[in-house]
């Protein structure tokens, strides 16, 4: 009996203490991860306020003299495109990397992206699908005479421009290419819905075609295995990306330079991810070759 009580004495501390030591104690409150600011612009333009998710790069410091590019960042906010795209400039800005420039990132977040995305349409089934749209001209302003003058006057930026928009914004991001071309000086084109208004944009006349186009534009365009457009005469997506690339292939311009992405095991819903990463490698590449 003696010889059971003093074996549980010397084993009970022990069990005590293994059971403690399996329960990780909390030493200090949690604090917030925190991925970037949130500001909020008001829009004469839009008539609206807007959200920016902004992520500024490792080691952005207001008081220095240095400066930065800016991708301008289409359905922007924390539940649509902004956090993996974030996720990418980081991981591709990493020393050991190196193929993206430290950059600062503005999420624009959505609204009403049929209105804001599209131009006007002679297509009645789209003017009753989508009662909103054909105000692309007004979101082109905003970005024009709001946004990038708020970003230029807040932050520490440079000249280098980015877009990228997908799907309706892709569109958009297609038509400021062919209409205002001097906004940007780098496109990212991801399954752009170019059957809008049956493919108009396709056959545009842009300035960006001549020989007197001087900017220097680089232009990716990424389309997956997207087959047949929601449109009363049937198109394919990959096509339109394709007459699209060249289309913007047959410039007379020796500054506009183009590469198209074909990416046939992504669709309309994974292709972003996947076609971001490569554009980012095509715009490191020809960056450092010009």
């Amino acid at each position: 009996m003696k010889n059971l009580l003093l074996f549980l004495a010397l084993t009970f501390p022990v069990c005590v203490a293994l059971g403690q030591k399996g329960k990780a104690k909390q030493t200090a409150s949690p604090t917030p991860f925190v991925l970037g600011v949130i500001d909020r612009l008001q829009s004469v333009e839009l008539a609206e306020e807007r959200v920016l998710n902004i992520y500024l790069p490792e080691g952005y410091d207001p008081h220095d003299t240095t400066t930065y590019p800016v991708i301008y960042l289409l359905d922007g906010s924390a539940n649509e495109d902004f956090i993996h795209i974030v996720g990418l400039v980081q991981y591709y800005n990493f020393d050991w990397i190196n193929q993206v420039p430290k950059s600062i990132v503005v999420g624009i977040a959505s609204v009403d992206r049929e209105r804001d995305f599209t131009f006007p349409t002679t297509d009645r089934r789209q003017k009753e699908k989508f009662p909103t749209m054909g105000k692309s001209a007004r979101f082109i302003a905003f970005v024009e005479k709001e946004l990038q003058p708020y970003m230029e006057s807040t932050y520490r930026t440079n000249a280098d421009k980015t877009i990228i928009g997908q799907s309706l914004g892709g569109l958009w991001v297609t038509e400021v290419l062919l209409t205002k071309p001097t906004l940007f000086n780098r496109y990212i084109i991801v399954s752009p819905s170019l059957w809008w208004d049956n493919g108009s944009l396709l056959t545009k006349k842009s300035i960006i075609l001549t020989e007197d186009f001087s900017q220097q534009i680089h232009v990716y365009i990424g389309v997956g295995k997207e087959g047949v457009t929601p449109t009363e005469i049937p198109r394919v997506m990959e096509v339109d990306a394709n007459l699209l690339a060249d289309k913007l292939k047959g410039t007379k311009s020796k500054h506009v330079q183009v590469f198209f992405d074909y990416l046939p095991e992504e669709n309309h819903a994974t292709i972003m991810h996947q076609a971001v990463s490569n554009a980012f490698k095509y715009l490191h590449v020809a960056t450092t070759n010009e």
